[in-house]
């Protein structure tokens, strides 16, 4: 049996160009992982394997591996930080035990940092910080350390204090121990020398160890009694205290450094032994049955239970598909069959590896705490639980957003075409953010996903590693419809042939929900006006119709249906007969129920120099945004605001324009808002034109 407090499952997770893949470079490079690090400027970091990473120098999908660290093993998931992939940062958050929140030293807190800690948040994941690149032009570690306060509303507890900053950066102080750790120039991060206390930073030093020990003490009723009676707690004793913190996330030790000149990694490296957790000290994962609710049962980790093992990502490569798998309970053997509870299927295990980013080591079990990925499952997807046959359970499933922009593809010719649907059905089943569906009506291939990026990269993948030569659209927004008044109708449909005919009749009402509740129906049929076995029937009819809106044709979005009353005929009525009249009644009522048609509305953070902040304001309100606020950084502004999708595309040319290519922004998706009467005009003229192109 494995010792799982030897254990630690930890993701590194930042906004993008934080340094989280050179962080974790250094890690394998000091764990005796990697014995060449690779940089990611020069498209040669370790867990940047696609060719698409290494040109770009940004992180597309999470990338894990395995490495050890004083006697502890080390499950590392490396994730991305651009906001259009952020889906792999929840969905690896959502089975890590720990995790490493990088922080650029003058950046500070930036926006997808915010995402990425809200979701570590949801996930109720431990976390440790590390501010980097203190070697910086603008960094400054105390101004990140208010950010952190201020804008995540967290309490971070400072483990460590910066000698020096920027080019002067040269070392740390430990609080714990008061001593100082300075590294030479040579980049070699085993080249450094434990020195005392710099005489100008005693008074600081002093300061932070008074707090990180009152804050730590605070975890154990009996040592802060001794510390207000004047007995300072040992370091084990306060190790232990700020251990119990950070995994009930009372607070978070922070570190800093630089990733990129060696300096400061091991001291994260070793707090992410002393103080993140063990598999065993996390909350037991819930299960769930078949309709989502809890049972009010625990995957306890225990390599002796019934095994519970959750998928949490999909990746295809040259040896087959590979399903990435957090074993929580149980021990999985090779050869042994599970139950997939969300298929009602069994799965045969045949082999499991353990992987170093796309590289593998085989292995026969995997127990309670283990992350490795099984080779060759076939109906396995992102957020199923596989567990024992004789005793089944569900974990709590993912949730993934849905896409706001979508693009038409059409291969060039008929063998491009049967390559295109093998290949798409890899990649669908690899990111449950980015959907695909054929238009019916026109044939062409629809890709969807949460941003230009995501689709420009799904394609270049089409492109390159599925050799699929397609031409592509112009980018879509993903427009949705609603309905703002509330009607009551009748509608009779009523249909006679040769034979039995068709009757239903129903009485009804629709009125707008909230945002976000979606569709709902409710049935107040009393005393059989219409049988219990047609009601579903008339459910189903507004539900078939919801697909397409009375404005333009785009899908409907929250509405209530109530059946009030109707009546049926003996032997003309009939399920069908029902469902009809519910269809031909979203005809009939839906326009006059106030439609209104909604786009994707967009959170966005634009970083941009003093000079240019002006120009920049100006260019988003003619995009139809609204700025709510801005920040002034150590080397530039952030203009914080919310434009409609519909007006960023291409934004990044006007941006570089506006600032002489000295700006940058970030986008999520935010919510949906209400179109203006004239942008409804230009819509449905785009659809028409649309229309009539493909009838040629």
């Amino acid at each position: 049996m494995k010792d799982l407090s030897l254990y630690r499952n930890i993701g590194i997770f930042a906004h993008v160009d934080a340094g989280k893949t050179t962080t974790t470079e250094r890690i394998l490079k000091l764990t005796g992982k990697i014995h060449k690090m690779g940089e990611v400027h020069d498209g040669a970091a370790t867990t940047d394997f696609m060719e698409q990473e290494q040109e770009r120098g940004i992180t597309i999908q999470s990338a894990a591996t395995t490495c050890f660290w004083k006697d502890h093993r080390l499950n590392i998931i490396d994730t991305p930080g651009h906001v259009d992939f952020t889906i792999e940062v929840y969905r690896s958050l959502k089975v890590l035990d720990g995790g490493v929140g990088v922080f650029c030293g003058s950046g500070g807190v930036e926006p997808q940092s915010e995402t990425n800690w809200r979701y570590a948040n949801d996930s109720k994941v431990a976390r440790i910080i590390f501010v980097n690149k203190l070697d910086r032009l603008g960094a400054d570690f105390y101004r990140v350390l208010d950010q952190i306060k201020n804008i995540l509303g967290a309490k971070p507890l400072v483990m460590v204090l910066p000698i020096g900053i920027e080019s002067d950066f040269i070392g740390l102080v430990d609080l714990l121990t008061r001593k100082a750790i300075i590294w030479d120039d040579s980049g070699d991060p085993e080249a450094f020398e434990v020195k005392d206390v710099p005489e100008d930073m005693k008074a600081d030093v002093e300061k932070y160890r008074a707090d990180l020990i009152e804050m730590a003490v605070e975890e154990d009723d009996e040592l802060l009694e001794k510390y207000l009676e004047g007995e300072e707690p040992s370091i084990n004793d306060i190790k232990r205290c700020i251990r119990q913190g950070t995994v009930k996330l009372n607070f978070f030790p922070t570190f800093c450094g630089s990733a990129f000149k060696n300096k400061g990694v091991q001291i994260v490296l070793d707090a992410v032994v002393d103080y993140l957790p063990a598999p065993t000290e996390v909350p037991p994962q819930p299960e769930v049955d078949l309709e989502g609710e809890e049972t009010g049962e625990f995957a306890i980790v225990d390599a002796t239970g019934p095994v519970r093992a959750l998928a949490f990502k999909i990746m295809d490569d040259r040896f087959g598909a590979l399903t990435f798998t957090r074993v929580y309970s149980g021990t999985i053997k090779k050869g042994d069959t599970l139950l997939n509870t969300a298929t009602g299927k069994t799965e045969r295990i045949g082999r499991m590896v353990e992987m170093h980013a796309d590289d593998r080591t085989m292995v026969d079990t995997a127990q309670a705490g283990d992350i490795i990925a099984i080779v060759g499952l076939k109906n396995v997807r992102t957020g199923h639980t596989l567990c024992d046959t004789k005793k089944p359970a569900t974990l709590e499933p993912m949730v993934f957003p849905d896409p706001v922009i979508s693009v038409a593809l059409t291969p060039k010719d008929k063998a491009n075409h049967e390559k295109l649907s093998a290949a798409l059905g890899k990649m669908v089943a690899e990111d449950p953010s980015f959907h695909v569906e054929v238009d019916q009506e026109s044939g062409e291939t629809i890709l969807k996903g949460m941003g230009e990026l995501h689709l420009d990269i799904k394609v270049d993948i089409l492109k390159r590693t599925h050799g699929v030569e397609a031409t592509v659209s112009e980018p879509r927004v993903a427009y949705r419809e609603t309905i703002t008044k509330s009607i009551s109708e009748v509608y009779v449909h009523k249909k006679q042939t040769g034979g039995s005919g068709q009757y239903a009749k129903i009485d009804y009402t629709i009125e707008p929900t909230e945002p976000g509740e979606g569709y709902v129906f409710v049935s107040g049929i009393t005393g059989g006006n219409i049988p219990k076995e047609f009601i579903p029937s008339v459910e189903k009819g507004f539900r078939l119709m919801m697909g397409k809106g009375p404005l333009v044709g785009f899908p409907l979005l929250d509405f209530k249906v109530t059946l009030n009353d109707g009546s049926f005929h003996a032997v003309d009525s009939s399920q069908v007969a029902f469902e009809t009249a519910a269809k031909a009644a979203y005809r009939q009522s839906m326009p006059k129920a106030g439609p209104e048609l909604l786009e994707p509305i967009m959170k966005v953070d634009v970083f941009v120099p003093d000079l240019n902040v002006g120009d920049v304001i100006g260019d988003l309100n003619r995009r139809r945004g609204m700025i709510s606020g801005q920040e002034k950084g150590p080397t530039n502004v952030r203009i914080k605001g919310e434009v409609p999708l519909s007006e960023m595309f291409g934004y990044i040319g006007d941006l570089r324009s506006n600032t002489s290519g000295r700006g940058q922004f970030v986008m999520e998706f935010s919510h949906y808002g209400s179109v203006p009467r004239n942008i409804l005009e230009v819509v449905r003229e785009q659809v028409k034109a649309r229309e009539e192109a493909l009838k040629k």
